[in-house]
């Protein structure tokens, strides 16, 4: 398998794990390289707050997941593999995909998504 081929299958793999949420939020991109969500919940700067993204980058997938910079409390049960998968406080990068991190990152998202409701952004 090639690189562009391990990053399209781990692309699509993530932004399966998003495209359920996308009846209660906003999609402001969907190509063959971008999947972006945002909230309906608009800011004090009139834009509406983001909620997340995979894209796919020169070398690696990115997966944005804004809650967990909201509220770093979400990332306190991550397993030590996808830890190391972080880059600053809010994006993980892959490189390929893996079955039991895309488990783990749905999980996440599925409580990323309802802290947001708690908090009325979603």
């Amino acid at each position: 398998m090639t690189r562009a081929s391990e990053f399209r299958e781990c692309f699509h793999a993530l932004r399966d794990i998003l495209r359920p949420y996308a009846r209660d939020l906003i999609v402001t991109h969907d190509s063959a390289t971008n999947y972006s969500l945002d909230t309906k919940h608009i800011m004090q700067n009139k834009k509406p707050l983001f909620f997340a993204a995979v894209q796919i980058k020169k070398n690696y997938v990115s997966f944005h997941l804004m809650p967990v910079y909201v509220n770093p409390d979400l990332l306190c049960a991550l397993s030590d593999n996808l830890k190391s998968r972080m880059h600053g406080k809010s994006c993980f990068n892959l490189q390929s995909h893996d079955k039991v991190l895309a488990a783990e990152l749905a999980e996440l998202v599925q409580a990323a998504y309802a802290d947001y409701q708690r908090s009325g952004y979603a």
